[in-house]
């Protein structure tokens, strides 16, 4: 999967906040990830992210 800064994504899982939504913020070796909910930013390294990811929203 193809992800880009400023794209949003849906995750399987949902945050603690219960929005489910991320807007990617950092990509590289660990992808950066803020909450659309809360704001919280999450950073984890690139396969944990994308195994994590259900689908992307928008571009």
């Amino acid at each position: 999967m193809e992800l880009n800064v400023g794209d949003t994504v849906e995750m399987k899982k949902t945050h603690p906040c219960g929005s489910k939504t991320f807007t990617v913020l950092r990509v590289g070796a660990d992808i950066k990830l803020q909450c659309t909910g809360c704001g919280r930013i999450v950073m984890n390294t690139r396969a944990e992210i994308l195994k994590r990811i259900k689908k992307l929203v928008n571009k």
